[in-house]
């Protein structure tokens, strides 16, 4: 019975403080990125979080659009120009772009490179213009929204 408790409260703790959200997020950087020195790479990341949160600046966003076309070939391993609705969910998932909530409508067509692009983008700007401001909530739904959620 203590076992349980014990085991609900940890569970309860890392979804409070999203910590599984947050190792997701950092691993799927190192995978994406695959630095040189990855200790170094995740302290980073990490530091660039606390300066935001001690600044209320909103917490950079790490891609550009060669990343996205990188990310987008990955998946497009047969050089279709297409990648399926279930890719294209997760990929937006892997890049902070959509919660574990949102429910994304699949109308049975592949996702082109054009439409992969246009709708990261267009996330990326929603972001931006709900973190124009400098105060704590802003920093808030910034690192809510591309890191931690």
């Amino acid at each position: 019975m203590e076992t349980r408790s014990r085991e609900l409260q940890a569970a309860e703790y890392l979804e409070k403080h999203r910590i599984k959200e947050l190792v997701s997020y950092l691993t799927s950087a190192l995978l994406f990125f695959r630095p040189e020195k990855p200790r170094e790479y995740l302290i980073s990341l990490l530091e660039r979080l606390r300066i935001a949160k001690v600044t209320g600046v909103a917490f950079p966003f790490f891609m550009d659009n060669s990343n996205v076309v990188s990310m987008f070939e990955m998946m497009d391993s047969s050089n279709r120009g297409t990648i399926s609705f279930v890719q294209y969910k997760e990929a937006l998932k892997t890049l902070g772009l959509c919660t574990k909530d949102e429910d994304l409508e699949d109308d049975g067509h592949r996702i082109t490179l054009d439409q992969f692009k246009d709708e990261v983008n267009k996330r990326i700007k929603e972001i931006c213009e709900k973190t124009k401001g400098k105060d704590s909530e802003s920093y808030q739904t910034a690192t809510g929204l591309l890191l931690l959620h």
